[in-house]
């Protein structure tokens, strides 16, 4: 790929060469976590082991160069649900089923109201707090958490709508009560030094696969309502922060044990919708398999936002073909500018404790290959 003018590194996030943020569950942290489970240790020995892999990661992470870092969620199952259950009037459940994706099903577990939603507390300031400590000053701590679209998603399943109606008869109140909670939480993190905050959501991933869109008919949804409800409780949750406060998103198209979830489908149907969210400053997108479409919605990002394109696979360890990854960033130069493109895995290495199909190695050796890159493009 042959660029006249090569635009510069950047100073913010997102970074040219970045990360979604989860990371294969090192062996001493699952064996912990499972004696845990058993009752063989405390609640403190766990979180000493916790705090030893995690502080192991950062220094990792700042040795493949990394400016962005993060726990690795090690502290979490779910990339999501780990959330939701922190919140108040919110309670973790065992459901018949779990998600399911293309040749898997996950464990079955979901978040029901027990209550209405509010803020006092959530485990995950402390746990910020630690990363930030451990990462010092020569790079970003960013904390990364589910969007509240992904919250009001999981709300309305069929198996936690009759609970969430009981409690919220009124659905206004129910997204008042969500955004409400999520800001407070937002501003928890920022009061305890975070000033980059990840919105991690895969709501648009469904709302753009024709599967799904199917079903949501079926039952008498008007999907693009849906959206334009889920587009506006985000938007109302990143409004009004500090300014100082970067706030991007990822858009998940399912990643669970190296699987993917529903049948795919560009983003065009999505696309104007999605990128017209406010005060995202970037937009981490999956692009690594034709599943997603092509690059023609990017037209619609605006010019105060970049787009992280998700061209290289957390799903397995072998390399991308680095002449088929300048082709495609090429490809992506059509609709939006090089200057306002970044690049990273398509998702994270662990959406859960599980982790996807590939070793640490690998997982590591991808994150070279993507700075690599990334350095040949951007100076």
């Amino acid at each position: 790929m042959s660029v006249q003018t090569k635009p510069k590194q950047r100073t913010v996030t997102p970074f040219r060469y970045d990360i979604v943020g989860s990371f294969l569950r090192p062996s001493a942290l699952k064996d912990a976590r499972l004696k845990y489970q058993n009752g063989e240790i405390t609640t403190e020995q766990l979180n000493e082991v916790e705090n030893a892999e995690i502080v192991k990661l950062v220094q990792k992470q700042k040795e493949v160069g990394l400016q962005a870092v993060t726990d690795g969620e090690f502290r979490r199952s779910w990339w999501h649900l780990d959330f939701f259950w922190g919140l108040d009037g919110v309670e973790r459940t065992i459901i018949e089923e779990g998600y399911r994706f293309n040749g898997a099903t996950s464990r079955p577990e979901t978040a029901r109201l027990s209550g209405k939603i509010s803020y006092s507390s959530h485990p995950f300031v402390a746990h910020y707090a630690f990363l930030k400590e451990a990462a010092g000053e020569d790079v970003v701590a960013r904390q990364s958490i589910p969007a509240a679209a992904q919250f009001l998603f999981e709300l309305d399943r069929a198996d936690n709508k009759e609970s969430t109606q009981a409690i919220y008869p009124n659905r206004q109140e129910l997204l008042s009560d969500i955004a409400g909670a999520y800001k407070a939480s937002i501003l928890a993190f920022y009061e305890a030094g975070c000033r980059s905050i990840q919105i991690d959501d895969c709501t648009w991933g469904a709302l753009c696969d024709q599967q799904f869109i199917t079903v949501m008919e079926q039952i008498g949804v008007n999907v693009e309502e849906y959206a334009n409800e889920l587009a506006k409780l985000n938007e109302d949750v990143v409004s009004g922060l500090p300014e100082d406060l970067v706030v991007t998103t990822h858009v998940c198209r399912g990643n669970y044990v190296s699987t993917f979830a529903g049948v795919g489908g560009g983003y065009e149907p999505i696309a104007q919708t999605l990128l017209s969210i406010d005060n995202y400053s970037g937009f981490y997108l999956e692009f690594d398999t034709e599943r997603a479409g092509d690059f023609k919605p990017l037209r619609f990002l605006k010019d105060n936002q970049q787009v992280v394109l998700g061209l290289f696979s957390s799903k397995f360890g072998e390399l991308e073909n680095k002449e088929d990854i300048l082709k495609r960033i090429e490809e992506a130069t059509q609709y939006v500018d090089l200057d306002r493109i970044c690049l990273s895995p398509q998702c994270g290495f662990a959406s859960t404790e599980e982790g996807n199909h590939l070793t640490e190695e690998q997982q590591w050796r991808k994150l070279s290959f993507i700075k690599e890159i990334a350095e040949e493009l951007w100076k």
